[in-house]
Protein backbone atom coordinates (compact mmCIF):
# COMPACT_ATOMS: atom_id res chain seq x y z
CA UNK A 1 0.00 0.00 0.00
CA UNK A 2 2.76 2.32 1.05
CA UNK A 3 4.90 3.90 -1.90
CA UNK A 4 9.08 4.90 -0.08
CA UNK A 5 10.23 8.32 -0.38
CA UNK A 6 13.85 9.87 0.48
CA UNK A 7 14.10 13.03 2.12
CA UNK A 8 17.23 15.23 2.50
CA UNK A 9 18.27 16.85 6.55
CA UNK A 10 15.85 19.13 7.05
CA UNK A 11 13.33 18.90 4.07
CA UNK A 12 9.95 19.43 4.36
CA UNK A 13 7.59 16.36 4.33
CA UNK A 14 4.54 18.20 4.69
CA UNK A 15 3.47 21.39 5.69
CA UNK A 16 1.56 23.38 8.47
CA UNK A 17 -1.97 24.29 6.70
CA UNK A 18 -1.50 21.70 3.84
CA UNK A 19 -4.38 18.74 3.23
CA UNK A 20 -3.53 15.56 5.22
CA UNK A 21 -4.31 13.30 2.03
CA UNK A 22 -1.43 10.84 3.49
CA UNK A 23 -0.16 9.04 6.37
CA UNK A 24 3.77 8.47 6.79
CA UNK A 25 5.79 6.12 8.74
CA UNK A 26 9.06 6.15 8.87
CA UNK A 27 11.41 3.52 7.07
CA UNK A 28 14.50 4.84 7.81
CA UNK A 29 16.16 8.15 9.52
CA UNK A 30 13.91 10.30 11.83
CA UNK A 31 11.52 13.21 11.46
CA UNK A 32 10.26 16.10 13.45
CA UNK A 33 6.71 17.92 13.81
CA UNK A 34 6.67 21.35 14.74
CA UNK A 35 4.83 24.40 14.55
CA UNK A 36 6.10 27.94 14.41
CA UNK A 37 4.71 30.31 17.41
CA UNK A 38 3.72 33.95 16.50
CA UNK A 39 6.61 35.34 18.08
CA UNK A 40 8.93 33.23 15.55
CA UNK A 41 9.92 30.42 18.18
CA UNK A 42 9.43 26.87 17.13
CA UNK A 43 7.66 24.41 19.33
CA UNK A 44 9.18 20.72 18.34
CA UNK A 45 6.04 18.66 18.85
CA UNK A 46 7.16 14.86 18.31
CA UNK A 47 10.05 12.98 17.26
CA UNK A 48 9.30 10.12 14.81
CA UNK A 49 12.26 7.02 14.75
CA UNK A 50 12.04 3.80 12.57
CA UNK A 51 8.21 2.31 12.58
CA UNK A 52 6.56 5.27 14.05
CA UNK A 53 3.55 6.21 11.87
CA UNK A 54 2.74 10.01 11.63
CA UNK A 55 0.68 12.42 9.62
CA UNK A 56 -2.24 11.37 11.50
CA UNK A 57 -4.81 14.54 11.49
CA UNK A 58 -8.68 14.51 13.33
CA UNK A 59 -9.24 16.65 10.37
CA UNK A 60 -8.76 17.62 6.40
CA UNK A 61 -5.60 19.70 7.20
CA UNK A 62 -1.98 19.13 8.75
CA UNK A 63 -1.99 20.98 12.52
CA UNK A 64 1.96 21.10 12.04
CA UNK A 65 4.63 20.80 9.40
CA UNK A 66 7.39 17.48 9.74
CA UNK A 67 10.79 17.22 8.24
CA UNK A 68 13.29 15.02 8.54
CA UNK A 69 15.71 15.39 10.95
CA UNK A 70 18.48 13.73 8.66
CA UNK A 71 18.52 11.88 5.48
CA UNK A 72 15.08 9.72 5.98
CA UNK A 73 13.15 7.92 4.51
CA UNK A 74 9.36 7.40 4.83
CA UNK A 75 6.71 5.26 3.24
CA UNK A 76 3.78 7.27 2.49
CA UNK A 77 -0.28 6.01 1.69
CA UNK A 78 -3.04 7.52 0.90
CA UNK A 79 -5.34 8.32 3.92
CA UNK A 80 -8.15 7.26 1.65
CA UNK A 81 -6.70 4.01 1.15
CA UNK A 82 -6.31 3.08 4.91
CA UNK A 83 -9.45 4.27 5.94
CA UNK A 84 -10.94 1.71 3.21
CA UNK A 85 -8.97 -1.22 4.00
CA UNK A 86 -9.90 -0.46 8.05
CA UNK A 87 -13.77 -0.66 6.60
CA UNK A 88 -12.82 -4.29 5.11
CA UNK A 89 -10.95 -5.45 7.74
CA UNK A 90 -11.38 -5.85 11.55
CA UNK A 91 -7.81 -6.60 12.81
CA UNK A 92 -6.48 -3.57 11.02
CA UNK A 93 -9.16 -1.28 12.52
CA UNK A 94 -8.07 -2.23 15.48
CA UNK A 95 -3.97 -1.81 14.77
CA UNK A 96 -5.08 1.57 13.32
CA UNK A 97 -6.71 2.43 17.04
CA UNK A 98 -4.12 1.39 18.65
CA UNK A 99 -1.62 3.79 16.76
CA UNK A 100 -3.95 6.25 17.62
CA UNK A 101 -4.30 6.15 21.14
CA UNK A 102 -0.80 5.82 21.43
CA UNK A 103 -0.45 9.10 19.63
CA UNK A 104 -2.98 10.40 22.39
CA UNK A 105 -0.91 8.99 24.88
CA UNK A 106 2.01 10.02 23.92
CA UNK A 107 0.56 13.45 23.52
CA UNK A 108 -0.78 13.69 27.35
CA UNK A 109 2.21 12.75 28.49
CA UNK A 110 4.23 15.20 27.03
CA UNK A 111 1.79 18.25 28.22
CA UNK A 112 3.10 17.19 31.65
CA UNK A 113 6.51 18.67 30.89
CA UNK A 114 5.01 22.20 31.36
CA UNK A 115 4.77 21.72 35.00
CA UNK A 116 8.81 20.23 35.40
CA UNK A 117 11.66 22.43 35.54
CA UNK A 118 14.78 21.78 33.50
CA UNK A 119 16.66 18.52 35.28
CA UNK A 120 13.00 16.68 34.95
CA UNK A 121 12.47 17.75 31.52
CA UNK A 122 15.61 16.35 30.53
CA UNK A 123 15.75 13.41 31.80
CA UNK A 124 12.26 12.27 31.13
CA UNK A 125 13.36 12.54 27.34
CA UNK A 126 16.29 10.91 27.63
CA UNK A 127 14.13 8.01 29.63
CA UNK A 128 11.35 8.55 26.54
CA UNK A 129 14.23 7.87 23.85
CA UNK A 130 15.64 4.98 25.75
CA UNK A 131 12.22 3.63 25.73
CA UNK A 132 12.00 3.59 21.94
CA UNK A 133 15.35 1.96 21.96
CA UNK A 134 15.49 -2.25 22.65
CA UNK A 135 16.85 -2.77 25.86
CA UNK A 136 20.38 -1.28 25.49
CA UNK A 137 22.57 1.23 27.79
CA UNK A 138 22.95 4.02 25.14
CA UNK A 139 20.85 5.73 22.97
CA UNK A 140 21.90 7.50 19.21
CA UNK A 141 20.16 10.46 19.83
CA UNK A 142 19.11 11.96 15.88
CA UNK A 143 18.20 14.77 17.02
CA UNK A 144 20.01 18.32 17.68
CA UNK A 145 20.44 20.26 21.31
CA UNK A 146 18.61 22.85 19.76
CA UNK A 147 15.48 20.41 18.63
CA UNK A 148 15.42 19.06 22.41
CA UNK A 149 15.24 22.40 23.87
CA UNK A 150 12.55 23.37 21.38
CA UNK A 151 10.76 20.21 22.42
CA UNK A 152 11.17 20.80 26.06
CA UNK A 153 10.85 24.28 26.02
CA UNK A 154 13.77 25.21 27.02
CA UNK A 155 16.80 27.07 25.83
CA UNK A 156 19.64 25.31 23.90
CA UNK A 157 22.04 26.66 26.39
CA UNK A 158 19.89 24.75 29.42
CA UNK A 159 19.56 21.35 27.55
CA UNK A 160 23.51 21.54 27.36
CA UNK A 161 23.98 22.92 30.59
CA UNK A 162 21.68 19.83 32.05
CA UNK A 163 23.86 17.13 30.23
CA UNK A 164 26.62 18.42 31.71
CA UNK A 165 25.37 18.42 35.51
CA UNK A 166 24.05 14.69 34.49
CA UNK A 167 27.54 13.51 33.21
CA UNK A 168 29.02 15.39 36.37
CA UNK A 169 27.02 13.85 38.25
CA UNK A 170 27.81 10.05 37.46
CA UNK A 171 24.23 9.81 35.71
CA UNK A 172 24.90 9.58 32.10
CA UNK A 173 28.40 9.62 30.24
CA UNK A 174 28.55 11.06 26.36
CA UNK A 175 30.54 8.52 23.94
CA UNK A 176 29.58 11.91 21.43
CA UNK A 177 27.56 14.61 21.32
CA UNK A 178 24.66 12.39 20.21
CA UNK A 179 25.40 9.09 21.98
CA UNK A 180 24.50 8.82 25.75
CA UNK A 181 25.75 6.08 28.02
CA UNK A 182 23.19 5.37 30.64
CA UNK A 183 25.24 5.17 34.29
CA UNK A 184 22.65 5.52 36.52
CA UNK A 185 19.61 5.13 35.14
CA UNK A 186 17.16 4.96 38.51
CA UNK A 187 18.34 8.14 39.21
CA UNK A 188 17.01 9.49 36.48
CA UNK A 189 13.85 7.91 36.86
CA UNK A 190 13.41 9.50 40.56
CA UNK A 191 14.19 12.61 38.59
CA UNK A 192 11.44 12.04 36.31
CA UNK A 193 8.90 11.37 38.90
Amino acid sequence: MAAPMRFARNAEIYGEGEPAEYLYQVASGAVRTYRMLDDGRRQVIAFYLPGDMFGIEGGEVHLASAEAIGEAQVLVVRRSSVFARAEREGEFARRLWTLMTRELERVQQHSLVLIKNAEERVAGFLLEMAGRHTGTMAIELPMSRQDIADYLGLTIETVSRTFTQFVQSGLIALETSRRIQFRNRAALCRLNA
